[in-house]
Protein backbone atom coordinates (compact mmCIF):
# COMPACT_ATOMS: atom_id res chain seq x y z
CA UNK A 1 0.00 0.00 0.00
CA UNK A 2 3.05 2.62 -0.25
CA UNK A 3 1.85 4.66 -3.02
CA UNK A 4 4.75 7.01 -2.58
CA UNK A 5 7.36 4.14 -2.73
CA UNK A 6 5.87 2.51 -5.55
CA UNK A 7 5.32 6.02 -7.44
CA UNK A 8 9.12 6.90 -7.12
CA UNK A 9 9.97 3.19 -8.16
CA UNK A 10 7.89 3.59 -11.61
CA UNK A 11 10.36 6.83 -12.04
CA UNK A 12 13.38 4.79 -11.58
CA UNK A 13 12.08 2.00 -13.84
CA UNK A 14 11.35 4.60 -16.15
CA UNK A 15 15.14 6.30 -15.55
CA UNK A 16 16.53 3.16 -16.35
CA UNK A 17 14.49 2.57 -19.66
CA UNK A 18 15.41 6.28 -21.14
CA UNK A 19 19.05 4.92 -20.10
CA UNK A 20 18.88 2.46 -22.32
CA UNK A 21 17.10 3.99 -25.22
CA UNK A 22 14.02 2.53 -25.01
CA UNK A 23 11.79 5.57 -24.58
CA UNK A 24 8.37 4.21 -24.97
CA UNK A 25 8.86 2.03 -22.17
CA UNK A 26 10.20 5.01 -20.39
CA UNK A 27 7.25 6.79 -20.80
CA UNK A 28 4.98 4.02 -20.50
CA UNK A 29 6.69 4.07 -16.52
CA UNK A 30 6.48 7.96 -16.00
CA UNK A 31 2.83 8.08 -17.35
CA UNK A 32 2.32 5.35 -14.62
CA UNK A 33 4.23 7.22 -12.02
CA UNK A 34 2.81 10.97 -12.62
CA UNK A 35 -0.93 10.25 -11.64
CA UNK A 36 0.23 8.34 -8.15
CA UNK A 37 2.78 11.21 -7.49
CA UNK A 38 -0.34 13.64 -7.43
CA UNK A 39 -2.76 11.01 -5.49
CA UNK A 40 -0.01 11.15 -3.03
CA UNK A 41 0.89 14.97 -3.14
CA UNK A 42 4.33 14.33 -4.20
CA UNK A 43 5.04 17.78 -6.21
CA UNK A 44 8.53 17.51 -5.74
CA UNK A 45 8.62 14.09 -7.49
CA UNK A 46 5.46 15.17 -9.43
CA UNK A 47 8.06 18.35 -11.21
CA UNK A 48 10.63 14.98 -11.67
CA UNK A 49 8.40 13.31 -13.49
CA UNK A 50 6.95 15.74 -15.96
CA UNK A 51 10.47 17.14 -16.40
CA UNK A 52 11.43 13.52 -17.10
CA UNK A 53 8.80 12.89 -19.50
CA UNK A 54 9.86 16.33 -20.97
CA UNK A 55 13.54 15.07 -21.65
CA UNK A 56 12.09 12.08 -23.39
CA UNK A 57 9.72 13.91 -25.88
CA UNK A 58 12.93 16.15 -26.29
CA UNK A 59 14.38 12.73 -27.27
CA UNK A 60 12.15 12.05 -29.76
CA UNK A 61 12.00 15.37 -31.67
CA UNK A 62 8.13 16.26 -29.83
CA UNK A 63 9.80 19.76 -28.82
CA UNK A 64 6.19 21.08 -28.54
CA UNK A 65 5.48 18.61 -26.45
CA UNK A 66 8.42 18.54 -24.20
CA UNK A 67 7.70 22.05 -23.97
CA UNK A 68 4.45 21.53 -22.37
CA UNK A 69 5.82 18.80 -19.94
CA UNK A 70 8.58 21.31 -18.83
CA UNK A 71 5.70 24.04 -18.94
CA UNK A 72 4.07 22.11 -15.88
CA UNK A 73 6.72 21.07 -14.45
CA UNK A 74 8.60 24.47 -13.87
CA UNK A 75 5.74 26.30 -11.68
CA UNK A 76 5.82 23.33 -9.47
CA UNK A 77 9.85 23.37 -8.64
CA UNK A 78 9.47 26.95 -8.05
CA UNK A 79 6.34 26.39 -5.43
CA UNK A 80 8.33 23.78 -4.04
CA UNK A 81 11.64 25.53 -3.74
CA UNK A 82 13.51 23.36 -5.63
CA UNK A 83 15.79 25.78 -7.14
CA UNK A 84 18.52 23.33 -8.40
CA UNK A 85 15.52 21.51 -10.76
CA UNK A 86 14.08 24.76 -11.40
CA UNK A 87 17.42 25.75 -13.41
CA UNK A 88 18.05 22.42 -14.96
CA UNK A 89 14.11 23.05 -16.23
CA UNK A 90 14.86 26.29 -17.14
CA UNK A 91 18.29 25.46 -19.04
CA UNK A 92 16.32 22.25 -20.48
CA UNK A 93 13.45 24.44 -21.97
CA UNK A 94 16.45 26.64 -23.44
CA UNK A 95 17.71 24.00 -24.89
CA UNK A 96 14.22 22.82 -26.63
CA UNK A 97 13.93 26.70 -28.14
CA UNK A 98 17.87 26.39 -29.40
CA UNK A 99 16.63 23.22 -30.99
CA UNK A 100 13.53 24.87 -32.68
CA UNK A 101 16.22 27.69 -33.70
CA UNK A 102 14.78 30.51 -31.53
CA UNK A 103 18.09 31.64 -30.27
CA UNK A 104 16.72 34.54 -29.07
CA UNK A 105 14.04 32.17 -26.38
CA UNK A 106 17.18 30.05 -25.89
CA UNK A 107 19.25 32.73 -24.57
CA UNK A 108 16.46 34.21 -22.58
CA UNK A 109 15.91 30.80 -20.90
CA UNK A 110 19.80 30.20 -20.14
CA UNK A 111 19.93 33.64 -18.94
CA UNK A 112 17.30 32.77 -16.34
CA UNK A 113 18.76 29.52 -15.27
CA UNK A 114 22.82 30.81 -14.72
CA UNK A 115 22.06 33.12 -12.18
CA UNK A 116 19.91 30.01 -10.10
CA UNK A 117 22.96 27.41 -11.27
CA UNK A 118 25.63 30.35 -9.26
CA UNK A 119 23.03 30.70 -6.66
CA UNK A 120 23.01 26.81 -5.66
CA UNK A 121 26.71 26.17 -6.23
CA UNK A 122 25.69 23.69 -9.23
CA UNK A 123 28.96 24.76 -11.19
CA UNK A 124 28.68 21.78 -13.66
CA UNK A 125 24.91 22.89 -14.25
CA UNK A 126 26.45 26.31 -14.83
CA UNK A 127 29.34 24.88 -17.48
CA UNK A 128 26.48 23.38 -19.06
CA UNK A 129 24.47 26.60 -19.49
CA UNK A 130 27.01 28.64 -20.03
CA UNK A 131 28.28 26.04 -23.03
CA UNK A 132 24.62 26.47 -24.29
CA UNK A 133 25.23 30.35 -24.66
CA UNK A 134 28.25 29.88 -25.70
CA UNK A 135 27.01 27.66 -28.55
CA UNK A 136 24.47 30.17 -29.41
CA UNK A 137 26.43 33.07 -29.64
CA UNK A 138 29.10 30.92 -31.77
CA UNK A 139 26.34 30.41 -34.54
CA UNK A 140 25.27 34.23 -34.43
CA UNK A 141 29.08 34.71 -35.15
CA UNK A 142 29.59 36.48 -31.76
CA UNK A 143 32.78 34.55 -31.25
CA UNK A 144 34.18 37.33 -28.48
CA UNK A 145 31.40 36.44 -26.41
CA UNK A 146 31.07 32.99 -27.26
CA UNK A 147 35.06 32.71 -26.45
CA UNK A 148 34.52 34.42 -23.20
CA UNK A 149 31.54 31.82 -22.32
CA UNK A 150 34.03 28.83 -23.21
CA UNK A 151 36.62 30.94 -21.17
CA UNK A 152 34.46 30.28 -18.03
CA UNK A 153 33.36 26.89 -19.18
CA UNK A 154 37.16 25.50 -19.15
CA UNK A 155 37.67 27.47 -15.82
CA UNK A 156 34.51 25.61 -14.12
CA UNK A 157 35.55 22.34 -15.70
CA UNK A 158 39.15 22.62 -14.09
CA UNK A 159 37.70 23.85 -10.70
CA UNK A 160 35.10 20.75 -10.66
CA UNK A 161 36.76 17.61 -12.35
CA UNK A 162 35.02 17.83 -15.20
CA UNK A 163 35.41 14.64 -17.66
CA UNK A 164 34.36 17.60 -20.78
CA UNK A 165 37.40 19.48 -19.95
CA UNK A 166 39.28 18.37 -23.18
CA UNK A 167 36.51 18.03 -25.45
CA UNK A 168 35.78 21.78 -23.85
CA UNK A 169 39.50 23.00 -24.39
CA UNK A 170 39.16 21.53 -27.99
CA UNK A 171 36.01 23.88 -29.27
CA UNK A 172 37.86 26.99 -27.07
CA UNK A 173 40.60 26.96 -29.71
CA UNK A 174 38.13 25.87 -32.45
CA UNK A 175 36.22 29.01 -31.90
CA UNK A 176 39.60 31.06 -31.59
CA UNK A 177 40.75 29.83 -34.59
CA UNK A 178 37.21 31.14 -36.30
CA UNK A 179 37.79 34.25 -34.75
CA UNK A 180 41.48 34.50 -36.32
CA UNK A 181 40.21 33.51 -39.46
CA UNK A 182 37.56 36.55 -39.62
CA UNK A 183 39.81 39.10 -38.53
CA UNK A 184 42.71 38.07 -41.40
CA UNK A 185 39.71 38.07 -43.55
CA UNK A 186 38.61 41.25 -43.03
Amino acid sequence: GDRAGEAATLTNIGRVYDGLGDRQRALAYYGQALPMMREVGDRAGEAATLTNIGRVYDGLGDRQRALAYYGQALPIRREVGDRAGEAATLNNIGAVYDGLGDRQQALAYYGQALPIRREVGDRVGEAATRYNIAMIHRAEGNLDLAIGELELVVDLDRQVGRPDLASDLAVLEQVRQERAMTRNSN
